[in-house]
């Protein structure tokens, strides 16, 4: 899969300022900076795609689709940092 359209990466972008805003949360860094923070893990995550996909053990690497890998290392990392969607 290829990386985020601008487009994509401008929307997934305001949805988190707009989450943290609503929760009162204050960040340390500039709109510029953070933009350039979901550039490089947008980056990242089309970088190291086959290094988790050769982590999931057999049969899960085989049966689940690219979209099912992507959820559950969504829901691992969620719950790992106590993240609700």
């Amino acid at each position: 899969m290829a990386v985020l359209s601008e487009q994509n990466r401008a929307a997934v972008w305001a949805d988190f300022m707009r989450d943290e805003s609503s929760a009162h949360n204050s960040i340390g860094i500039t709109k510029a900076d953070l933009r350039a923070a979901f550039n490089a893990a947008d980056d990242w995550a089309e970088a190291n795609a086959t290094s988790f996909n050769s982590a999931l053990p057999q049969p899960a690497r085989g049966a689940l689709t690219a979209r099912q890998k992507a959820k559950l290392l969504a829901m691992v990392l969620f719950q790992r940092y106590g993240v609700t969607a």
